[in-house]
């Protein structure tokens, strides 16, 4: 009698939505196509790693809002919520100059999403 065994691995991927607020503003998405097209696959690089569920360059900055840190030019930074345990909502993206405006403004469209979704 020869017996053998099966093994199944089952990864579960984040899923990346891009926000479209009230107004219908895609705020992550005007920013993303506004990068050069190097930028642009660094974050895209990043945005590779949450969908398999690597937070390793991300920080909570407060009201449910995260940062994910990328570590190029002048230090691009991509703003988003979690939905659960496999959605991210992006929010916006910016870089470290910019970086207590894009929060402010990121944790407002956080703030909506949510009420919006409540209301569903």
């Amino acid at each position: 009698m020869t017996v053998s065994a099966i093994c199944v691995t089952i990864q579960i991927v984040i899923r990346l939505e891009e926000y479209i607020d009230t107004y219908g503003k895609n705020n992550f998405g005007e920013w993303f196509n506004n990068l050069n097209s190097e930028a642009a696959l660094k974050v895209r690089k990043y945005l590779g790693r949450i969908e398999n569920r690597n937070f390793s360059r991300v920080e909570a900055v407060g009201k449910g809002l995260f940062e994910c840190k990328i570590d190029f030019g002048p230090g691009y930074r991509v703003y988003f919520g979690k939905a659960g345990t496999t959605l991210v909502i992006l929010l916006g993206g910016g870089t470290k100059k910019r970086q207590q405006n894009d929060i402010k403004r990121s944790i407002e469209l956080w703030k909506e999403y949510k009420q919006r979704k409540k209301g569903d």
